[in-house]
């Protein structure tokens, strides 16, 4: 498993040189939000796509 520092580093190398930086706060964003997830996942925090058409359609009904 990768370190934080390291997802840095491979992020800000893969960036064109003329980033902003919105630009690197927002790439920063979303890998942390995919940190989150995967840990969400491993940890046994999901939904099947069953279970989150079941609690989204309770939002989407008329």
């Amino acid at each position: 498993m990768q370190t934080a520092k390291r997802d840095v580093e491979e992020l800000l190398k893969n960036l064109p040189d003329d980033s902003t930086i919105e630009d690197i706060q927002y790439h920063l964003y979303v890998l942390e939000k995919i940190r989150r997830g995967r840990n969400d996942i491993r940890d046994g925090r999901s939904f099947t796509h069953e279970q989150a058409k079941e609690r989204l359609s309770k939002w989407l009904e008329p």
